[in-house]
């Protein structure tokens, strides 16, 4: 694995999204195309627990207590329970962008550590820490798709009784 790749596109996403997102109103960072999808802010904040509650936690126990159980974490009704959508975007990406400094320097620490340490996973079974980084830098790109599909949906809101077909297929 080549961990220092991996630490080195974790450490890139805030600011791909901070200046893909800087002049976003707070009515577009809460738009949704359903009540099913999340907004672009409920993205955001869930950047940052997944950083403090599942990757970053989660990666830090394999490493230095892989006997211990994880916290549980549930993604959806975090998203409720801590009211992401109340939030304010901006202060959300400066949150993104603090939280996951930290990380990335906690992780350069760690460069020289046995990614092949394996915990048990109940719906995974083995994983090691280097799956759980591997995973982690591969759910930020699922999230920048996530990003750019809301703002490609945005874009056709915004677009009113024109067209975005000549774009090209999503």
């Amino acid at each position: 694995m080549n961990i220092l790749w991996m630490i080195s596109r974790l450490e890139r996403t805030p600011d791909s999204i901070v200046a893909l997102l800087a002049d976003l109103s707070p009515e577009d960072a809460r738009w949704r195309p359903s009540e099913s999808d999340w907004s672009i802010l409920e993205i955001i904040c869930h950047l940052v627990d997944e950083d403090l509650d599942d990757f970053g936690t989660r990666l830090r126990m394999t490493l230095e207590a892989p006997d211990a159980d994880w916290p549980e974490i549930d993604p959806t009704a975090a998203a409720k329970d801590r009211d992401y959508r109340s939030r304010d975007l901006q202060t959300m990406l400066r949150e993104f962008r603090a939280v996951r400094r930290t990380e990335v320097n906690w992780l350069r620490t760690v460069v020289d550590e046995d990614f092949n340490v394996e915990k048990t996973h109940v719906k995974f079974g083995s994983i090691r820490a280097g799956d759980i980084l591997a995973a982690w830098t591969a759910h930020d790109a699922l999230h920048l798709r996530q990003i750019a599909r809301r703002l490609h949906e945005l874009t056709a809101a915004q677009a009113g009784s024109f067209d975005t077909e000549y774009a090209g297929d999503w």
